[in-house]
């Protein structure tokens, strides 16, 4: 590990105590974050890609539960 690398952990490490704390002494102080815990501890600052389904993904989804739903129907 180089010395950026130690201090970045560190300050993400340092931020999660600290709202940490602020949560548990409910003092009602937020500092307006959104609390997300695991991605400051692992020190990345970056949010994760989001996935996106095709168009042919979304349909055959679809298809399956109107099945499921059909056959709930019937065995009412």
């Amino acid at each position: 590990m180089n010395k950026s690398t130690v201090l970045a952990f560190l300050d993400a490490e340092i931020e999660r105590l600290q709202q940490a704390r602020e949560l548990l002494s409910g003092d009602g102080r937020s500092s307006g974050r959104n609390g997300n815990f695991r991605h400051a501890a692992r020190g990345l600052g970056r949010a994760r890609k989001r996935r996106h389904m095709s168009a042919a993904a979304r349909r055959k989804i679809s298809e399956a539960q109107k099945k499921r739903w059909a056959a709930r129907k019937r065995g009412m």
